[in-house]
């Protein structure tokens, strides 16, 4: 049973990358291609970067700390979905 309960906290990669696109579309007004660098693009500031961390900690229940803050894990969708995935496994 505990596993069942496991399986249901964890969404599968597509909905971690559908609720990420979601809140950068929703916090900057433009769609986002998954492996589109969103620095290099112009997205995202280091402001919004921390948002973006908050975001992630509280929607997949993880805590994003030390060395999982750099840019790389957050430089595009994929990048994102990859340390949550993580993160997760390390529960």
């Amino acid at each position: 049973m505990e596993a069942t309960n496991i399986q249901v906290e964890q969404a599968t990669d597509a909905a971690i990358e559908q609720g990420v696109l979601e809140f950068l579309t929703a916090q900057t007004k433009r769609s986002w291609d998954p492996q589109a660098d969103l620095f290099a693009a112009g997205g995202l500031s280091s402001l919004f970067a921390m948002q973006l961390v908050v975001f992630l900690e509280q929607a997949h229940g993880i805590s994003i700390r030390g060395k999982d803050l750099r840019l790389d894990n957050f430089r595009t969708v994929v990048n994102m979905v990859a340390l949550v995935r993580r993160l997760q496994g390390e529960r």
